[in-house]
């Protein structure tokens, strides 16, 4: 895999956008396309940008705090 690709894989993997089916939130595809290398790289580049996102947002939450609330909120 060219660094290219996998550049675009992890920007695919840490946007907060997720299919849904149903009841059920899928895996990103690009997630399940990369190294546990390229996982973690993941995984720590989203903790940051969730940081950021809550940092910005006026009530304290990145847009998965909102999408969560949401969905508990549809529940009731």
């Amino acid at each position: 895999m060219s660094s290219e690709d996998r550049e675009l894989l992890v920007a695919e993997a840490t946007s907060a956008h997720r299919e849904l089916l149903r009841d059920r939130i899928l895996p990103s595809p690009a997630w399940c396309d990369l190294d546990p290398a390229g996982r973690d790289e993941v995984f720590y580049e989203t903790a940051d940008l969730r940081r950021l996102e809550a940092a910005l947002d006026g009530d304290g939450l990145s847009s998965t705090g909102h999408a969560v609330i949401a969905r508990l909120q549809a529940s009731d």
